[in-house]
């Protein structure tokens, strides 16, 4: 049985009910008659039964003047027809009349509960990227709408019940899904940066953004509620000349991309490794202050002491006394106080020295701390080595991305590539 069923005869005149198990709008007339041999269908009395289930409403049509007006009965109910129950069908019969009092009206069933789903279908037709308009891409589209009636009063005010047909609603329906659906795939490539040559992989987020805009243009049309857009499939005509010319130009910009990727990696890599050394480095000279305190000091002796022996050899200690000249033979008060002077500075700075080195005055600081790790070699736990070590084995290609490594200080191993003081060694992720 399709979804869409047409009006059937059912039951007796004087129940009236639905017994279908899968429809959208059906319509009651009484048993025994052809549908439509009746004036207005039947001439219903307050005497019948009306039963309706649960998810169901019965909307009773009554014909007047040029108008119509509807009682609408929802489920679950199951009572003999009383005109305090209907207040439309009270005003035209009169409160005071009860028992089997005939009136004319039509019976509709909506189902409030079921999900109907239609099926719609686009053949191929172009579609173009708005950064190529050269080339138009043939693009065909299948999908499933999915939708049922909550405000039941909306619909009926949206269609005219008496006159519904079940197979031009149908049609309606998917007519314009196909148009909505099919504008939504034409400007995706420039209102949702999607490539052409992607749109096959983008049908999930496509079927999001069909939901977004066809529900409230459903309510809006039909006063139905979309629940789910599927778009199960789109196909693009790979054979096409427009597709294979686009797929060259794209491949070409994205291999271009790909590359000047990796040259950026590449440098950035080398600034690292250069910064990682430069570190380890002052972390070296860090660990060993002190004998390269000890080693400064030295050098600043030794050249005081350089600095007094020249100053004989360049006659600093000539001084002519009474008029005579004594080459170098003479006793001259200024040198004697600059070697003491120099002297002192040298003796003072050896002093330093070596009282610096043997912990006189004061103790050296310890070295700095470092953390080092272990990483998981050939199944085997090598190490320990410090953080300059491992980036240069990454460099090397011996530590991958997903090489195991344990961290001193943390409770387990975990993947090197997840370790913020690694990531930037290893390669970027080429795009797809």
């Amino acid at each position: 049985m399709g979804i869409f069923k047409k009006a059937k005869r059912g039951g007796f005149a004087d129940v009236i009910r639905c017994d279908e198990e899968n429809y959208l709008i059906w319509k009651w007339h009484p048993d025994k008659y052809e549908e439509g041999s009746l004036k207005r269908e039947t001439a219903i009395r307050t005497t019948s039964v009306l039963r309706v289930k649960n998810g169901e409403v019965a909307v009773f049509v009554y014909k007047k003047g040029d108008g119509e007006l509807e009682d609408y009965i929802v489920g679950p109910h199951d009572q003999t027809i009383k005109t305090k129950n209907f207040p439309v069908l009270s005003s035209i019969i009169g409160m005071w009349y009860e028992g089997d009092t005939p009136f004319q009206a039509e019976v509709f069933f909506i189902n409030l509960a079921g999900v109907i789903q239609i099926r719609f279908g686009i053949p191929y037709f172009p579609v173009v990227d708005p950064r190529f308009v050269d080339f138009e891409v043939p693009v065909a589209v299948r999908g499933t709408i999915n939708f049922k009636i909550e405000d039941y009063k909306r619909f009926v005010k949206l269609h005219r019940l008496v006159t519904f047909d079940l197979d031009s609603f149908q049609s309606q329906v998917q007519s314009t899904a196909v148009r909505m659906v099919k504008d939504l795939i034409v400007k995706s490539p420039r209102e949702n940066n999607i490539p052409v040559i992607q749109l096959e992989s983008k049908a999930g987020d496509l079927s999001e953004l069909a939901l977004g805009t066809l529900k409230p243009k459903f309510d809006e049309l039909y006063g139905v509620s979309i629940s789910n857009v599927d778009i199960t499939a789109i196909e693009i005509d790979k054979e096409s000349e427009s597709y294979q010319e686009l797929k060259r130009i794209t491949k070409d910009i994205t291999s271009r991309q790909a590359e000047a990727n990796i040259q950026d990696y590449e440098e950035k890599l080398r600034i690292q490794r250069e910064e990682g050394q430069y570190a380890q480095h002052m972390q070296t000279r860090q660990q060993n202050i002190g004998a390269y305190q000890t080693e400064v000091k030295g050098e600043v002796g030794v050249a005081s002491a350089e600095a007094l022996g020249k100053m004989g050899e360049n006659g600093a200690g000539d001084v002519d006394m009474g008029g005579d000249h004594h080459g170098g033979a003479g006793f001259n008060p200024m040198t004697i106080a600059a070697g003491l002077a120099v002297g002192t500075a040298v003796a003072k700075n050896l002093s330093g020295t070596i009282d610096g080195a043997m912990g006189a005055g004061g103790q050296t600081p310890p070295p700095l701390p470092s953390v080092t790790y272990h990483v998981a070699l050939d199944g085997n736990a090598s190490g320990p080595f410090e953080a300059g070590i491992v980036q240069q084995m990454i460099s090397d290609g011996r530590i991958k991305k997903d090489t195991l490594v344990w961290k001193q200080g943390t409770p387990s191993w975990v993947q090197a590539g997840s370790l913020d003081e690694f990531k930037a060694f290893f390669p970027p992720e080429l795009p797809k």
